[in-house]
């Protein structure tokens, strides 16, 4: 998918690169084919999802 001299890495691992960025859309596309989300979420070239990373709200900062 991309002229890397040597071959992309697998879309397992989120060591991709941006090849295309919307961040007004809230997401990138990766030299590997992975979509990622402002969320934290991925949609995987072979059309598996990896969901958002969310933390709990209880481990949020509370600003005073």
């Amino acid at each position: 998918m991309c002229s890397h001299r040597t071959s992309c890495p697998s879309a397992d691992g989120n060591t991709g690169h941006i090849v295309a960025a919307h961040p007004e859309q809230g997401w990138s596309l990766l030299c590997d084919g992975a979509i990622v989300f402002d969320d934290s979420g991925e949609l995987l070239p072979d059309g598996r999802v990896v969901a958002p990373h969310r933390v709990p709200a209880e481990r949020l900062a509370i600003a005073a």
